[in-house]
């Protein structure tokens, strides 16, 4: 009785193993996307900016008028 039993426990065991591992493991590999690097300076930008901050300022102006003091000379 025991070497049956022996026997169909290690029967049991070399098929759930077998099974365990039939179709070995799965390897998921990343693939890696190659993107151009584009240049750091921003040279090209820089100008189209300046220029109309330039011209606003040189057109806009100052608009700030000079106070008028008035000066009331109390008479007593």
């Amino acid at each position: 009785m025991k070497k049956i039993l022996a026997a169909a426990l290690a029967s049991t065991m070399l098929i759930s193993a077998t099974t365990a591992y039939a179709g070995g493991p799965v390897v998921v590999e990343e693939e890696m996307e190659v993107v151009a690097e584009k240049p750091a300076s921003s040279a090209g930008l820089l100008p189209l900016l300046l220029i109309p901050i330039i011209l606003c300022v040189a057109l806009c102006g100052n608009d700030d008028e000079d106070p008028q003091v008035a000066v009331t000379a109390a008479t007593e």
